[in-house]
């Protein structure tokens, strides 16, 4: 894993767009690593160019998931875990006012991809969940860059 790692590093931009993207799948990947190296002072790299890829990799990883989770039937629900049409109808209503909620901790490891298959099996409004998990991942990174540049240690 770690000659992976670092071939991504070696890549710069599009290496930390390829581990976004791959973190925002249901692929266990964690990005922050090659974005911790890539916002070393001595890459050279900007760290808002950091951002801006590593967002835009893992947006659309998770728009991957929930594309997946698009793909499923509600009838499945109905035949394989026995729930009734009016459940699932309650269900989806109660979750379209919260899908923008939800969208935006889709930056979550692990928890967020099932929370964007879920979103997409209740076919939530692409276009509010999209611009929720955008802002969510978006403020991820910063928060990483900023750990990465030390700005959290007074905490210590």
């Amino acid at each position: 894993m770690d000659a992976f790692i670092n071939f991504l590093i070696q890549w710069g931009y599009v290496g930390m767009f390829l581990a976004a993207l791959l973190a925002g799948t249901i692929i266990p990947f964690s990005s922050e690593a090659v974005l911790f190296a890539l916002v070393h002072p001595s890459t050279g790299l900007d760290p808002f160019g950091c951002v801006l890829a590593a967002t835009a990799g893992n947006l659309l990883g998770s728009l991957t998931c929930y594309w997946l989770g698009h793909l499923g039937k509600m009838e499945w629900l109905i035949k394989y875990f026995h729930m009734s049409e009016e459940k699932i109808e309650s269900m989806k209503k109660y979750l379209h006012h919260k899908s923008a909620f939800m969208a935006f901790f889709t930056f979550i490891p692990v928890v967020g991809s099932i929370i964007a298959v879920a979103l997409g099996f209740l076919r939530s409004n692409l276009k509010i969940v999209t611009i929720c998990m955008l802002i969510g991942k978006f403020l991820r990174y910063v928060v990483v860059i900023l750990a990465a540049r030390g700005i959290f240690t007074f905490f210590a």
